[in-house]
């Protein structure tokens, strides 16, 4: 593997405790193509039938990753029955954003989304540089090792707690930080889950705190669907929106960008940042040294710009871990 596409990184938990392999879902949103050319593309690189299943959406139906959806933008494909959804349609697909979403597949198969990116790009895909006001990004739905506390709360403590370090390496266009689909974590929830109370919640404490300080799906580690599959009423009634979107047991990592049409990027890229995420809420000698700074920071009468993400830095470092 190049620098550029490196090797996909092993989870420090690989399976889930009924012994499964963990596997990730895949979300690529991109423009300069239609769905109909997209569709074409992922059937060439991965094998499978296209079919057409409404105005502006179809698959790929038994590929090597199973079955591919291919999609036009929700927001657009919603009201595409309206004359200004079909003017702004008809007026340049460059920046109106397609996604292709994948079945959960072995990080292992991540090589296989790599080359079907570079046929994208080949035949004129386009990434976030080129769709600023719409906001092209990727998802990652990573399947959860279990569904409790203890597998839950170490990982979004390394997030919240790291998050800041985190977007400093993706260098996030610093235009694109003031967009909602990149707002940071609370400090209020990362307040909470540091907490000392917090090693002893349970499913319904933990779903009560992230509603309370983060009832929101415009963060860049999304609980929803997960809290959802524990207390799907209580999340619909703080999150309306979720009463269409679907539970489940995988964590939503949502990326602010994709950038499809840059070398020194790939999927696998920021599925490694996830591992490290992940390696950092397992060291628990680690993950303390980061709460009890972050306690200490948050007592502190002046809170510095970039004071919290080089303290951060400098422990991570200490430790050799970097996002």
């Amino acid at each position: 593997m190049t620098e550029n596409h490196p090797e996909a990184q092993d989870l420090p938990r690989p399976e889930t405790d009924d012994g499964a392999p963990r596997r990730v879902g895949v979300e690529v949103e991109l423009g300069g193509l239609d769905e109909r050319a997209v569709t074409h593309i992922l059937a060439n690189g991965l094998g499978g039938t296209e079919r057409q299943t409404g105005d502006y959406e179809w698959t790929v139906e038994g590929s090597d990753l199973g079955t591919v959806e291919i999609l036009l933008d929700t927001k657009l494909r919603d009201h595409a029955s309206s004359k200004i959804a079909q003017m702004g349609l008809d007026l340049g697909r460059a920046v109106i954003p397609v996604e292709y979403v994948t079945e959960p597949v072995l990080p292992r198969e991540l090589a296989r989304i790599e080359a079907v990116n570079e046929s994208l790009v080949a035949a004129g895909a386009l990434g976030t540089q080129d769709g600023f006001a719409l906001g092209f990004g990727v998802h990652l739905n990573v399947a959860l090792p279990a569904m409790s506390v203890p597998a839950i709360l170490p990982t979004l403590r390394a997030f919240c707690l790291v998050e800041e370090c985190l977007r400093d390496s993706m260098d996030i266009d610093p235009a694109r930080r003031i967009l909602p689909f990149v707002d940071p974590m609370p400090a209020a929830l990362t307040d909470a889950i540091c907490a000392p109370e917090a090693d002893d919640w349970d499913m319904d404490a933990l779903t009560d705190a992230y509603l309370e300080h983060a009832a929101s799906r415009n963060h860049a580690l999304d609980l929803l669907p997960i809290l959802k599959q524990h207390a799907p009423d209580r999340v619909v009634a703080a999150v309306p929106q979720m009463d269409h979107k679907s539970a489940r047991p995988a964590w939503h990592y949502r990326l602010p960008d994709c950038r499809i049409d840059d070398p020194a990027w790939s999927v696998t890229l920021e599925w490694n940042r996830w591992c490290a995420i992940e390696r950092i809420g397992a060291d628990a000698d680690l993950l303390d040294r980061l709460c009890a700074a972050w306690r200490d920071h948050r007592s502190g009468v002046l809170h510095l710009p970039g004071g919290w993400r080089d303290r951060a830095a400098e422990i991570l470092n200490d430790a050799g871990m970097h996002p």
